[in-house]
């Protein structure tokens, strides 16, 4: 199977509110007050696990399919910590993201523990954005002037 390219573009609308355009959508991205923003949108740690939380929820779905158990409906809570101080720039002692995300699913479904398991372990393998997370991605940050 061949790559896809997926893109966005943003702009800023001030200092911490970011406009993002993905395909047909615009997403509003801003700080809490007390970091602040004017809470205007989900802040970018929070859109990490955002987009965790969908991966992981497509992925529940297409895998309990190809197991054969009927999957009536998943729920998923995400959580993580981060130290702000690299971030505000008072200390580089910690690093700047999560520490650690904890997800816990709650799946609505009739399938026994083990069968859950191995369902649970070929969702986390196969998520894009778990791998993301989980690995190392290359990251080229280039400037172009306008």
């Amino acid at each position: 199977m061949s790559d896809i390219k997926f893109r966005v573009k943003a702009k800023s609308e001030n200092a911490t509110k970011t406009v993002v355009k993905a395909r047909n959508f615009q997403i509003i991205i801003d700080e809490p007050a007390d970091l602040g923003g004017a809470d205007a949108g989900p802040n970018p740690v929070e859109y990490i696990l955002a987009a965790f939380s969908g991966c992981l929820n497509v992925m529940a779905h297409v895998v309990a399919k190809e197991m054969n158990f009927e999957l009536r409906g998943v729920e998923i809570d995400l959580s993580g910590n981060l130290n702000p101080a690299r971030l505000f720039g008072t200390s580089y002692d910690e690093r700047a993201g999560y520490k650690e995300i904890v997800v816990r699913i709650k799946p609505d479904c009739d399938a026994d523990i083990d069968t859950l398991n191995k369902w649970v372990e070929a969702i986390e393998n196969r998520c894009p954005v778990s791998d993301n997370l989980q690995h190392p991605t290359p990251v080229k940050i280039e400037i172009k002037k306008k």
